[in-house]
């Protein structure tokens, strides 16, 4: 069985991680810099470990912390629009026990669900190399492993899915046809032990404000992981 403690070493492993020159460099200076409306706060300035329930069925990945988001705050998807669209839907869905998320003081408790990334570090750009991304699975694989209960995973966008995708592949020796491909609220299932994966386009500013994703949508999304679960 997974103790505490394994967590919490993969958590001391990831904040202390320093493996890609760039990404120091630049959540470090943004650390330093801030922003103007921010500027009062300290900033996280590290990796950004995963959050939520440990004992979870379920596994949202993101793309990365935002720099003045998760970068500030050191909990995923907090302090940024990202986290207000996101964890509002959470709540509605059962999944979170409140709506905001503003710091990792807020109390807010995940149930039955654990939020994690492909990249730990705020990139420039928001755009990882392929580099810094095969540097940082590692550490998204072990919290696949770490989660014993793991029944689907949520993929928030295309690089989210294809990297869940490979991390899956490679665990499960998965073979097809035809390449699973990246669709919003488009599910696949690989067979009995092997987590189902469920694409969604990113809650992410440019997403939401456009109406690419809309709330009504995001909700469809969390209706069917609950189906997923047999409930």
């Amino acid at each position: 069985m997974t103790k505490q403690s394994d967590w919490e070493a993969h958590d001391r492993t990831v904040t202390s991680c320093r493996i890609c020159p760039r990404l120091v460099a630049w959540r470090e200076q943004v650390a330093r810099e801030k922003r103007r409306a921010y500027r009062d706060c300290e900033y996280w300035g590290m990796p950004v470990p995963g959050f939520g329930d440990t004992a979870a069925r379920v596994l949202v990945v993101g793309l990365a912390p935002g720099a003045h988001g998760s970068n500030r705050t050191g909990r995923m998807f907090t302090g940024d629009a990202s986290g207000d669209f996101l964890y509002p839907a959470l709540y509605t869905a059962g999944f979170a026990s409140q709506p905001l998320a503003e710091s990792r003081e807020d109390d807010l408790k995940l149930k039955d669900l654990y939020i994690s990334a492909v990249c730990r570090c705020a990139p420039p750009d928001n755009k990882p190399t392929r580099a810094e991304i095969r540097n940082c699975l590692p550490y998204l694989q072990t919290e696949m492993d770490l989660l014993e209960n793991l029944q689907g995973i949520v993929a928030l966008g295309s690089l989210a899915f294809t990297e869940s995708l490979r991390l899956l592949q490679e665990r499960y020796s998965l073979e097809w046809e035809t390449k699973p491909a990246f669709g919003h609220n488009v599910v696949y299932r690989f067979g009995a032990g092997v987590p189902w994966l469920l694409g969604s386009y990113h809650p992410s500013r440019q997403n939401t404000q456009t109406g690419r994703l809309t709330m009504e949508m995001f909700a469809e999304v969390w209706a069917r992981v609950r189906a997923e679960l047999g409930e």
